[in-house]
Protein backbone atom coordinates (compact mmCIF):
# COMPACT_ATOMS: atom_id res chain seq x y z
CA UNK A 1 0.00 0.00 0.00
CA UNK A 2 2.90 2.73 0.53
CA UNK A 3 4.76 1.93 -2.83
CA UNK A 4 0.86 1.93 -4.28
CA UNK A 5 0.36 5.46 -2.50
CA UNK A 6 3.73 6.70 -3.29
CA UNK A 7 2.98 6.33 -7.06
CA UNK A 8 -0.41 7.65 -7.12
CA UNK A 9 1.05 10.86 -5.22
CA UNK A 10 2.91 11.45 -7.89
CA UNK A 11 0.39 11.32 -11.08
CA UNK A 12 -1.57 13.40 -8.56
CA UNK A 13 1.49 16.58 -7.88
CA UNK A 14 2.89 19.01 -10.16
CA UNK A 15 5.93 17.25 -10.65
CA UNK A 16 7.71 20.04 -12.92
CA UNK A 17 6.40 23.00 -10.27
CA UNK A 18 7.93 21.04 -7.14
CA UNK A 19 11.27 20.09 -8.76
CA UNK A 20 11.49 24.06 -9.49
CA UNK A 21 11.19 25.00 -6.31
CA UNK A 22 13.89 22.66 -4.62
CA UNK A 23 16.23 23.88 -7.69
CA UNK A 24 15.91 27.43 -6.34
CA UNK A 25 16.47 26.35 -2.59
CA UNK A 26 19.27 24.07 -4.52
CA UNK A 27 20.53 27.18 -5.69
CA UNK A 28 20.87 29.21 -2.42
CA UNK A 29 24.60 30.34 -1.68
CA UNK A 30 22.99 31.20 2.05
CA UNK A 31 25.25 30.06 4.93
CA UNK A 32 21.94 30.00 6.97
CA UNK A 33 20.32 28.08 4.03
CA UNK A 34 22.97 25.15 2.96
CA UNK A 35 25.16 24.42 5.29
CA UNK A 36 22.33 23.03 7.74
CA UNK A 37 20.57 21.32 4.54
CA UNK A 38 23.59 20.02 3.17
CA UNK A 39 24.93 18.59 6.51
CA UNK A 40 21.32 17.30 7.29
CA UNK A 41 21.51 15.33 3.95
CA UNK A 42 24.98 13.82 4.50
CA UNK A 43 23.73 12.06 7.94
CA UNK A 44 20.25 11.08 6.66
CA UNK A 45 21.58 9.23 3.46
CA UNK A 46 25.07 8.15 4.63
CA UNK A 47 26.96 10.24 2.25
CA UNK A 48 30.67 9.21 2.13
CA UNK A 49 32.83 12.23 2.33
CA UNK A 50 35.99 11.15 3.04
CA UNK A 51 36.19 10.39 -0.89
CA UNK A 52 34.98 13.93 -1.63
CA UNK A 53 37.83 16.91 -2.72
CA UNK A 54 35.62 18.78 -0.38
CA UNK A 55 34.50 17.69 3.32
CA UNK A 56 32.50 19.93 4.85
CA UNK A 57 29.22 21.71 4.35
CA UNK A 58 30.60 25.44 4.45
CA UNK A 59 33.16 24.98 1.67
CA UNK A 60 30.14 24.11 -1.09
CA UNK A 61 28.56 27.57 -2.83
CA UNK A 62 25.26 25.85 -2.68
CA UNK A 63 23.45 22.54 -2.42
CA UNK A 64 24.04 21.68 -5.94
CA UNK A 65 27.60 22.35 -5.72
CA UNK A 66 28.11 20.07 -3.52
CA UNK A 67 25.71 17.42 -5.05
CA UNK A 68 27.80 17.38 -8.26
CA UNK A 69 31.01 17.36 -6.29
CA UNK A 70 34.46 15.95 -7.42
CA UNK A 71 35.69 13.03 -6.03
CA UNK A 72 39.04 12.76 -4.97
CA UNK A 73 41.89 11.48 -7.67
CA UNK A 74 42.16 8.55 -6.40
CA UNK A 75 38.39 7.84 -5.25
CA UNK A 76 37.74 5.74 -8.51
CA UNK A 77 39.75 3.92 -10.38
CA UNK A 78 38.92 3.63 -14.59
CA UNK A 79 39.23 -0.01 -15.78
CA UNK A 80 41.48 1.07 -18.80
CA UNK A 81 41.36 -2.26 -20.40
CA UNK A 82 40.62 -1.51 -24.51
CA UNK A 83 38.20 -4.55 -24.73
CA UNK A 84 36.10 -3.84 -21.29
CA UNK A 85 33.34 -0.81 -20.75
CA UNK A 86 34.03 1.13 -17.80
CA UNK A 87 31.18 1.99 -16.03
CA UNK A 88 29.70 5.62 -16.21
CA UNK A 89 28.46 6.07 -12.90
CA UNK A 90 27.85 5.16 -9.23
CA UNK A 91 24.64 3.45 -8.39
CA UNK A 92 23.22 0.15 -8.75
CA UNK A 93 21.81 -2.34 -11.96
CA UNK A 94 18.50 -1.57 -12.03
CA UNK A 95 17.87 -4.22 -15.07
CA UNK A 96 20.63 -4.87 -18.20
CA UNK A 97 20.43 -7.40 -20.99
CA UNK A 98 18.85 -8.18 -24.29
CA UNK A 99 16.76 -5.26 -26.39
CA UNK A 100 14.05 -7.22 -27.65
CA UNK A 101 13.96 -5.88 -31.17
CA UNK A 102 12.47 -2.25 -30.20
CA UNK A 103 11.66 -3.31 -26.65
CA UNK A 104 13.69 -2.92 -23.32
CA UNK A 105 12.73 -4.66 -20.11
CA UNK A 106 11.89 -2.24 -17.17
CA UNK A 107 10.09 -4.55 -14.80
CA UNK A 108 8.35 -7.65 -14.34
CA UNK A 109 5.29 -6.63 -16.71
CA UNK A 110 6.25 -3.36 -18.01
CA UNK A 111 8.41 -2.89 -21.36
CA UNK A 112 9.31 0.31 -22.70
CA UNK A 113 10.20 1.34 -26.58
CA UNK A 114 13.87 2.14 -27.75
CA UNK A 115 12.57 4.33 -30.26
CA UNK A 116 10.81 6.13 -27.66
CA UNK A 117 13.68 6.51 -25.19
CA UNK A 118 15.49 8.13 -27.77
CA UNK A 119 12.70 10.47 -28.25
CA UNK A 120 10.80 8.96 -31.57
CA UNK A 121 14.07 9.28 -33.98
CA UNK A 122 13.77 5.98 -35.82
CA UNK A 123 16.61 6.38 -37.16
CA UNK A 124 19.21 6.39 -33.83
CA UNK A 125 17.28 3.82 -32.39
CA UNK A 126 18.07 1.59 -35.45
CA UNK A 127 21.34 0.65 -34.53
CA UNK A 128 20.27 -0.76 -31.29
CA UNK A 129 17.59 -2.91 -32.29
CA UNK A 130 18.10 -6.36 -31.18
CA UNK A 131 21.30 -4.94 -28.93
CA UNK A 132 21.95 -4.39 -25.61
CA UNK A 133 21.64 -2.36 -22.56
CA UNK A 134 21.84 -1.36 -18.45
CA UNK A 135 20.15 0.88 -16.65
CA UNK A 136 21.50 1.81 -13.72
CA UNK A 137 20.13 3.91 -10.76
CA UNK A 138 21.83 6.57 -9.00
CA UNK A 139 20.55 7.24 -5.50
CA UNK A 140 20.94 9.87 -3.42
CA UNK A 141 24.43 8.92 -1.46
CA UNK A 142 25.92 8.61 -5.10
CA UNK A 143 28.45 10.70 -7.03
CA UNK A 144 26.46 12.30 -9.58
CA UNK A 145 28.93 12.79 -12.51
CA UNK A 146 28.33 10.88 -15.41
CA UNK A 147 31.80 9.79 -17.07
CA UNK A 148 32.47 8.04 -20.55
CA UNK A 149 32.68 4.40 -20.37
CA UNK A 150 34.90 4.17 -23.67
CA UNK A 151 36.73 6.64 -25.74
CA UNK A 152 33.84 8.49 -28.42
CA UNK A 153 33.01 11.19 -30.75
CA UNK A 154 29.64 13.08 -29.76
CA UNK A 155 27.17 12.86 -33.12
CA UNK A 156 23.74 13.46 -31.56
CA UNK A 157 21.89 14.89 -28.74
CA UNK A 158 18.72 14.83 -27.82
CA UNK A 159 16.10 17.09 -25.32
CA UNK A 160 13.16 15.01 -24.82
CA UNK A 161 10.96 16.72 -22.55
CA UNK A 162 8.53 15.10 -20.14
CA UNK A 163 7.50 14.29 -16.89
CA UNK A 164 9.85 13.52 -13.49
CA UNK A 165 8.28 10.52 -12.08
CA UNK A 166 10.87 8.88 -9.52
CA UNK A 167 13.48 6.21 -10.96
CA UNK A 168 13.48 4.26 -7.68
CA UNK A 169 12.21 0.41 -8.20
CA UNK A 170 8.87 1.26 -6.73
CA UNK A 171 8.16 3.78 -9.14
CA UNK A 172 9.57 1.33 -11.98
CA UNK A 173 7.72 -1.74 -11.21
CA UNK A 174 4.28 0.42 -11.33
CA UNK A 175 4.66 3.28 -13.70
CA UNK A 176 4.53 1.94 -17.24
CA UNK A 177 7.32 3.09 -19.53
CA UNK A 178 8.89 4.89 -16.80
CA UNK A 179 11.70 5.83 -18.46
CA UNK A 180 10.53 6.84 -22.07
CA UNK A 181 8.01 9.39 -20.35
CA UNK A 182 10.49 11.39 -17.57
CA UNK A 183 12.05 14.14 -19.19
CA UNK A 184 15.68 12.91 -20.52
CA UNK A 185 18.90 13.77 -22.48
CA UNK A 186 19.70 11.26 -25.38
CA UNK A 187 23.57 11.57 -26.24
CA UNK A 188 24.77 9.20 -29.30
CA UNK A 189 28.69 8.77 -29.76
CA UNK A 190 30.48 7.12 -32.33
CA UNK A 191 32.63 4.80 -30.65
CA UNK A 192 35.09 2.03 -32.24
CA UNK A 193 32.90 -0.93 -31.99
CA UNK A 194 29.81 0.88 -33.47
CA UNK A 195 27.67 4.10 -32.18
CA UNK A 196 26.61 3.95 -28.10
CA UNK A 197 23.69 5.76 -26.41
CA UNK A 198 23.89 7.12 -23.02
CA UNK A 199 20.20 8.72 -21.80
CA UNK A 200 20.46 10.80 -18.72
CA UNK A 201 17.39 10.65 -17.32
CA UNK A 202 15.34 13.11 -15.17
CA UNK A 203 13.57 12.75 -11.85
CA UNK A 204 11.19 14.29 -9.63
CA UNK A 205 12.93 17.11 -7.78
CA UNK A 206 16.16 17.26 -10.59
CA UNK A 207 16.68 20.58 -11.00
CA UNK A 208 18.56 20.18 -14.01
CA UNK A 209 20.41 17.83 -16.04
CA UNK A 210 23.89 19.31 -17.69
CA UNK A 211 26.52 18.11 -20.40
CA UNK A 212 30.12 19.17 -20.86
CA UNK A 213 29.88 20.51 -24.59
CA UNK A 214 26.37 22.11 -23.94
CA UNK A 215 26.07 23.08 -20.13
CA UNK A 216 22.65 22.97 -18.79
CA UNK A 217 20.17 21.05 -21.24
CA UNK A 218 17.02 20.63 -19.29
CA UNK A 219 14.85 21.86 -18.27
CA UNK A 220 14.15 23.74 -21.77
CA UNK A 221 10.99 23.79 -23.68
CA UNK A 222 8.34 21.86 -24.76
CA UNK A 223 8.87 20.45 -27.39
CA UNK A 224 11.91 17.58 -28.69
CA UNK A 225 15.15 19.31 -29.81
CA UNK A 226 17.57 17.32 -31.71
CA UNK A 227 21.43 18.08 -32.53
CA UNK A 228 23.41 17.18 -35.22
CA UNK A 229 27.48 17.50 -34.19
CA UNK A 230 28.49 15.62 -37.20
CA UNK A 231 29.33 18.46 -39.17
CA UNK A 232 31.59 20.51 -36.74
CA UNK A 233 34.76 20.26 -35.09
CA UNK A 234 34.52 17.12 -33.89
CA UNK A 235 33.63 16.58 -29.86
CA UNK A 236 35.77 13.78 -28.43
CA UNK A 237 36.07 12.26 -24.98
CA UNK A 238 38.16 9.95 -23.40
CA UNK A 239 36.79 6.98 -21.76
CA UNK A 240 36.54 8.34 -17.88
CA UNK A 241 36.41 11.64 -18.91
CA UNK A 242 33.17 13.30 -17.76
CA UNK A 243 30.62 13.66 -20.05
CA UNK A 244 27.47 15.40 -17.71
CA UNK A 245 25.69 15.64 -14.31
CA UNK A 246 22.46 15.34 -12.72
CA UNK A 247 21.82 18.05 -10.10
CA UNK A 248 19.55 15.38 -8.00
CA UNK A 249 19.79 11.62 -8.55
CA UNK A 250 18.09 9.93 -11.54
CA UNK A 251 19.57 7.04 -14.14
CA UNK A 252 21.32 6.52 -16.96
CA UNK A 253 20.38 4.05 -19.43
CA UNK A 254 22.99 2.60 -22.19
CA UNK A 255 22.10 1.31 -25.25
CA UNK A 256 24.79 -0.92 -27.70
CA UNK A 257 24.34 -2.37 -31.06
CA UNK A 258 23.96 -5.95 -31.53
CA UNK A 259 26.62 -8.61 -31.12
CA UNK A 260 29.08 -5.80 -29.48
CA UNK A 261 29.28 -6.69 -26.10
CA UNK A 262 28.80 -9.19 -23.04
CA UNK A 263 27.61 -8.64 -19.36
CA UNK A 264 29.43 -10.19 -16.75
CA UNK A 265 27.47 -12.78 -14.92
CA UNK A 266 28.43 -11.30 -11.57
CA UNK A 267 26.15 -7.95 -12.79
CA UNK A 268 22.16 -8.68 -12.46
CA UNK A 269 19.63 -6.52 -10.89
CA UNK A 270 20.56 -4.65 -7.42
CA UNK A 271 24.09 -4.92 -8.07
CA UNK A 272 25.47 -1.72 -6.79
CA UNK A 273 28.33 -0.36 -9.55
CA UNK A 274 31.43 1.59 -8.82
CA UNK A 275 32.37 4.21 -11.33
CA UNK A 276 35.04 3.13 -13.86
CA UNK A 277 34.55 -1.12 -12.84
CA UNK A 278 34.12 -3.02 -15.75
CA UNK A 279 30.82 -3.52 -17.08
CA UNK A 280 31.00 -5.22 -20.29
CA UNK A 281 33.53 -7.27 -22.42
CA UNK A 282 33.66 -5.67 -25.68
CA UNK A 283 33.80 -8.09 -28.78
Amino acid sequence: MGDRLFVLMQYLLPQHLISRLVGVLAHSSIPAIKDPFIRTFIKHFKVNMDEAEREHASEFNSFNDFFTRSLKADARLIDHHPKHLACPVDGAISQLGKIDGDHLFQAKGHEFSLTSLLGGNSALASAFIDGDFATIYLAPKDYHRIHMPCDGTLTHMVHVPGQLFSVNQATAAKVPSLFARNERVVAIFDTEFGPIAMVLVGAMIVASVETVWAGLVCPKGKAVSQFNYTNQDPILLKKGEEMGRFKLGSTVVMCLPKGVSKWPKELSAGTTTRLGQMLAELH
